[in-house]
């Protein structure tokens, strides 16, 4: 067990190491390569922090672990919302401007509730995880024309978000090492990860709902903390809603596009609506005010901590 600690915190680093670098080395290929430093701002801002969960649940799902890559997809969006964003706003409240927010939490709330429905059979098929991606195409295409609208001082901010040293060499370096990096890390993770639930007594999904999703959202946490207090409120809603769509619609979606995805019937019932709930409350935060509070941000990670205590208990009886 203490091993497999090791080897799990050790895994959860070097996420996180390459999760950084392979930011900034596609952020500096893609301009190399002629997109603007406002739509290579605006991918990473959505999707860069996801990559980690990327690695750990496309490892995950190759070695036959599917239940905790279905784990860590879910919990981590739950993460994002009640912990990431929650830490973020109380650690100063989070100013909004950008008039995408609205629009990308209504589709993070519609293809939740689409999930829950293509789930109620206990399989996501092939084609449901198709559907999935075209869902992730949809708001792909969203993004990119809704932000060429975005005030001006706002794509100021995510131009200079993707802002880096453009060298070939340099960049080709970040990307190779963040590969390496990411690869093992979740290597480590994911044989490492069972072993640490089964010590605390859990089952591969629970493990990958609690110790996998809150571990690898520490790092995004810390960041957001540091971006809110900078005033960079667009930047961490954003890192949360993007991330939150791609966990659901490309690590989801692509699992099952993979491979016919089982779905254990307390997922469907209650982890997926947990999911549902925790953007539902965000909602009214983000429609009656251009601002996510302190006390919201409090609100949310008392509903974090409340879910977690469920999990627990659950857990235990």
């Amino acid at each position: 067990m203490a091993a497999a600690a090791l080897w799990f915190v050790a895994g959860l680093v070097l996420l996180a190491l390459g999760g950084d670098s392979i930011v900034k080395g596609a952020s500096g290929l893609a301009q190399r390569f002629g997109a603007s430093p406002f739509i290579a701002g605006l991918l990473l801002v959505a999707f860069g922090t996801s990559l980690p969960e990327l690695a750990v649940n496309a490892r995950a799902a190759w070695t036959g672990h599917q239940a905790l890559a279905l784990g860590n997809a879910v919990g981590s969006n739950i993460a994002n919302i009640g912990l990431t964003l929650g830490a973020a706003a109380l650690a100063a409240p989070l100013f909004l401007r950008s008039r995408a927010v609205g629009p990308l939490l209504v589709w993070l709330l519609a293809m939740t509730a689409v999930t829950i429905g293509l789930g109620l059979d206990g399989v996501l098929s092939r084609n449901d995880g198709l559907l999935l991606l075209a869902g992730f195409v949809v708001m792909l295409a969203f993004l990119i024309v809704r932000g060429r609208r975005e005030p001006a001082e706002l794509q100021a901010d995510i131009a200079r978000f993707a802002e880096t040293k453009q060298g070939l060499g340099l960049n080709l370096s970040r990307v190779v090492i963040a590969i390496v990096a990411m690869y093992f890390g979740a290597k480590w993770l994911v044989q490492s990860a069972p072993i640490v639930g089964l010590g605390l007594g859990m089952g591969p999904l629970v493990t990958g709902l609690l110790p996998v999703a809150i571990g690898t959202a520490l790092p995004e946490m810390a960041a957001a903390v540091v971006a809110a207090r900078r005033g960079q409120g667009d930047m961490v809603a954003g890192h949360v809603l993007g991330s939150s769509l791609f966990n659901l619609l490309v690590v989801l979606g692509g699992m099952a596009a993979f491979r016919p995805l089982p779905l254990p019937a307390s997922f469907v019932q209650f982890e997926l609506p947990a999911a549902f709930a925790f953007a539902l409350v965000l909602f009214p935060m983000t429609r009656s005010q251009l601002e996510v509070s302190r006390r919201e941000g409090m609100v949310l990670l008392v509903a974090f901590a409340a879910w977690l205590a469920w999990e627990l208990v659950h857990l235990a009886a």
